[in-house]
């Protein structure tokens, strides 16, 4: 127990540059990204497609403008 220091005939182990150290650190984030997006889902691409649908969807509508006046209202209480 204690501290562990080189030997006086060996030299100091290499350390990674700093570029590929900010490499493998944005590798690493992308891929807990990419692993904490499809928890728990087990068809990630079916997923995927509906979320893109559903945005597609919603952008129709906001592009589209406020809908016509007609005899129909919802109301929420």
């Amino acid at each position: 127990m204690g501290l562990c220091f080189p030997c006086p005939g060996e030299s100091a182990p290499p350390t990674p540059d700093l570029e590929e150290k900010r490499a493998k650190l944005a590798e690493a984030a992308e891929r807990r990204q990419k692993e904490a997006a499809s928890r728990g889902i087990l068809d990630v691409q079916s997923v995927q497609e509906k979320r893109k649908k559903k945005e597609k969807m919603e952008k129709q509508i906001a592009t589209s403008g406020p809908p016509p006046e007609s005899g129909l209202r919802w109301t929420v209480s």
